[in-house]
């Protein structure tokens, strides 16, 4: 009989990998110690994955490092700024409130994990202390942290993510213009595009 080429149960999968090292197992927790908090504070990007109706999705979030808020060891807030409008994850959240997170640090191999539930709150006070150039974000996710760890940095060190030297020159890739005309066959104008970018770019920063 020829061996199985795919997995479809836990006991296959563990057979495969077999079990995790304790330190894997001893650096999830269920909040913050203050080694968790000092990356989240230095962390400018996360991607936020949720689950809708529709499927999943991931998104990306940015802003200075410190954006997101600690609140205490079980709680976070992040801002929803300006962006396309989807509304992808916010709907998602209203169907099912867990989501998991994912920090990054600039030049830093390892990434911290947070798997929670979330809510919206559009809190007037809340949001007004918020505010990044004049203005307020459109909502405030309130994240309640059930586990916390970081990742090794095996992904990052294999990837080079933050080698100058693997960089690649945003010109060899596709434009926004050239993407949405590609995605309209052709009734979009590229050019236009394009050259509005930037300028509508700076202009949704908040």
């Amino acid at each position: 009989m020829a061996a199985p080429t795919e997995i479809t149960s836990p006991e296959t999968l563990h057979g495969l990998y077999g079990e995790p090292s304790e330190n894997a197992v001893y650096k999830e927790l269920d909040r913050l110690i203050p080694e968790y908090r000092v990356f989240i504070e230095a962390s400018p990007f996360l991607t936020i994955a949720s689950a809708g109706p529709d499927g999943l999705d991931c998104t990306p979030r940015g802003d200075a490092p410190g954006f997101v808020r600690i609140v205490d060891d079980r709680t976070l807030m992040i801002p929803d700024r300006r962006g396309n409008n989807r509304v992808d994850t916010l709907g998602n959240i209203l169907h099912d409130p867990r989501v998991g997170l994912l920090f990054l640090i600039p030049g830093c191999g390892e990434t911290i994990r947070v798997n929670g539930r979330a809510r919206i709150s559009v809190d007037p006070e809340l949001l007004a202390s918020f505010v990044v150039e004049g203005q307020a974000p459109r909502s405030v996710l309130v994240v309640e942290i059930d586990r916390v760890y970081f990742q090794c940095a095996k992904a990052i060190m294999r990837s080079q993510l933050w080698d100058p030297s693997r960089h690649v020159e945003r010109n060899s890739l596709p434009s926004p213009g050239r993407i949405l005309k590609a995605c309209t066959a052709g009734r979009m104008d590229a050019e236009a595009i394009d050259q509005a970018y930037p300028g509508r770019l700076k202009a949704t920063l908040w």
